[in-house]
């Protein structure tokens, strides 16, 4: 890949023996150049190359923050992660019937599922994203016979919780030959309306409506018509002989038809009800043939009708749904357990060597079914959405690049009109996630603050910043540099969860003490501290006691802060994780994005002693993201950097 048209060619020891500021650059036309990538860690996502006009920019007055100016050369982040499937994987509907992943739409109501681990129920969710993507794709078969095409990054939920299929990052949990999936098994595939199919309907709906109990009246409507347009293929007379050997085809036909005269639906349940016993035998018959389970209540009700009922489970119920085409049947599946069984254990995971369009939503819940299964999807932020993109997956999957960044601060930072004021970086995005590995952008900014002396801060999550210590010691040999790193809990479960697109909090930890061991006094922000979560006497002795050892200088805690976009992320992963806790924090949040003051007022204190304990000097509010030390901040920052 050439970036020479792009940005200036530097590499580091260049940037390390560069001379002071020069003349600037003249902009290009305002423009984007789109590139993707088919490294691993960077499928699926889409990365637009502009030429900003600016850089340095100031933070709006009504910010919380003690800090005026701010470098932003990303604009999403490649922290994150999507999860895709192939565009023709079926996905349930919340009315029984499916649809294939790429044909969804932002609104179609589809099942989902709430609860704790593999303890869920299943509930109605709608759609609120829905995008297409080009990934190395793999093939899941169970012992069933289903099989599923995904990306290595898409998540299943299994006996052992949710696994990705062929993660990129060792340490997030892998899907297994034996691995159990939850849900109801393979979708049967829709009937064929074939000569037979279509005389099995016709036979079904005329003879079971000369059957049908008085009580239910007379029906009229779509069966009939359907009927009447298959009359045009297949006679009367012969649709209305009984089949000597029936087929599977007539079978589902029949079915159909007999639902259309005599059947209703009551949640999971579908019955047929007639005074014809003869007839609902040919159902019973039909159902079995079929391998739906049936039952025939002993006691006929008022009026001499007998009945036939489809066993009340949601397996049997879709699967009738599935095999007839029956699609009037209302179903109401709110509250059913998620279930499993051995015809759902995983038994191949195949590498296709393939990369392939792939799909993926975003729902209410945070999951959907596919094709039987429970899988994971993307969720939805709103911090796109004043570039008009998406506030779901473009987040992730859509980045943008300032290629010219480091041009720019040195022309703004030469401009007359500049005072030399203090600039922080990672306030929005990490100017250290992964995308910096591919760009290098951020030692081009660094020796132009380093030529001009100009004072700086960056907080980030990213152990990517050891890649520029040299010049990080070469900025502070001729200005102020302020280095914090964002580590809110060490539990590694917890991390997973929640971050597991950042590096662990056991290697931030090992940067922190690197950046010490260089000279720098490091400050760790305990962020973010999750109530309920990370807030326990535990978590955080455990934490302080982490970040005292890797020779931090000074904590400061910061509870959680849920903005628009993040809150609904975190409310939605939540309630599936952990739904005891859900009546909690909408209590706790009800003012708006921050935590009551006396809630973090406690958290601080509590942080305090532990650090105190530890021998660790604790940050005065705010100082992890202060401004140079001539300045002072008397008010807590209720401000983080977001979760994903």
């Amino acid at each position: 890949m050439r970036w020479s048209h792009l940005s200036t060619p530097v590499d580091d020891d260049s940037l390390l023996d560069a001379p002071p500021a020069a003349s600037p650059l003249p902009l290009a036309v305002p423009g984007a150049t789109v590139r993707t990538f088919d490294t691993p860690g960077f499928a699926g996502m889409t990365f637009y190359e502009i030429r900003a006009k600016s850089i340095i920019n100031r933070v709006p007055g009504a910010s919380r923050v003690p800090f005026e100016w701010t470098i932003n050369p990303y604009r999403g982040c490649s922290h994150a992660c999507s999860y895709c499937l192939s565009g023709d994987t079926p996905i349930l509907l919340a009315n029984g019937s499916t649809r294939p992943l790429s044909q969804l739409k932002v609104g179609d109501a589809v099942l989902g599922t709430m609860g704790a681990g593999t303890h869920r129920r299943y509930v109605t969710t709608t759609v609120l994203d829905h995008w297409s993507t080009s990934k190395r794709a793999y093939r899941v078969t169970l012992a069933d016979g289903t099989r599923l095409v995904a990306s290595g990054d898409h998540r299943f939920l299994t006996d052992r919780g949710w696994r990705h299929v062929s993660p990129a990052e060792p340490h997030l949990p892998a899907l297994a030959v034996g691995d159990r999936m939850s849900g109801v098994g393979h979708f049967a595939d829709p009937p064929k309306e074939s000569p037979d199919y279509q005389a099995g309907y016709i036979c079904g709906l005329v003879r079971g409506d000369s059957g049908a109990a008085p009580s239910s009246g007379p029906r009229e409507g779509d069966a009939w018509i359907r009927a009447d347009a298959y009359l045009d293929d297949v006679p009367m007379d012969q649709a209305l002989r009984w089949p000597d050997m029936p087929t599977g085809s007539w079978y589902r036909g029949f079915l159909a038809g007999a639902y259309g005269s005599i059947g209703s639906a009551d949640r999971l349940a579908v019955i047929f009800t007639s005074r014809d016993r003869g007839f609902l035998d040919r159902v019973t018959e039909a159902l079995t043939h079929l391998g739906l389970p049936s039952r025939r209540p002993p006691h006929p009700q008022l009026g001499g009708a007998h009945s036939v009922e489809i066993t009340r489970d949601l397996w049997a119920a879709l699967r009738f749904r599935h095999l007839t085409g029956v699609s009037e049947a209302p179903l109401d599946a709110a509250g059913i357990g998620v279930r499993s069984d051995a015809q759902l254990t995983v038994a191949d995971i195949e590498d296709l060597g393939l990369t392939l369009p792939l799909y993926d939503i975003t729902t209410g819940t945070g999951d959907f079914i596919a094709d039987g299964v429970v899988s994971h999807n993307c969720f939805a932020r709103n911090t796109h959405t004043y570039l008009d993109m998406d506030a779901g997956h473009d987040f992730d999957s859509k980045v943008v690049v300032k290629v010219n960044a480091g041009e720019l601060v040195r022309r703004e930072l030469a401009a007359p009109r500049w005072t030399g004021d203090h600039v922080a970086m990672g306030t929005n995005v990490d100017v250290y996630q992964r995308a910096e590995g591919r760009y290098r952008l951020m030692p081009q900014i660094l020796a132009a603050l380093r030529d001009f002396a100009n004072p700086f801060s960056i907080l980030t999550k990213g152990t990517l910043i050891l890649r520029d210590l040299k010049l990080l010691e070469q900025a502070a040999s001729v200005t102020r540099v302020g280095l914090s790193v964002s580590v809110g809990f060490v539990d590694e479960n917890m991390w997973r969860a929640v971050e597991p697109g950042t590096p662990s909090p056991r290697r931030r930890l090992d940067a922190v003490r690197r950046l010490t061991d260089a000279g720098f006094a490091v400050s760790v922000l305990m962020a973010p501290i999750l109530p309920g979560l990370t807030d326990t006497d535990e978590s955080i002795d455990e934490t302080v006691a982490a970040i005292a050892a890797s020779g931090a200088t000074s904590v400061t805690p910061l509870a959680l802060h849920l903005r628009p976009g993040a809150r609904e992320w975190y409310a939605s992963w939540l309630t599936r994780e952990h739904p005891a806790l859900a009546p909690r924090y909408r209590e706790l949040y009800r003012g708006g994005s921050y935590l009551p003051q006396s809630f973090q007022n406690e958290i601080t204190a509590r942080v305090r002693l532990a650090a105190r304990r530890h021998g660790l000097h604790r940050a005065r509010p705010g100082e992890a993201r202060s401004v140079p030390a001539t300045q002072t901040v008397d008010e807590p920052v209720s401000q983080q950097l977001t979760l994903l």
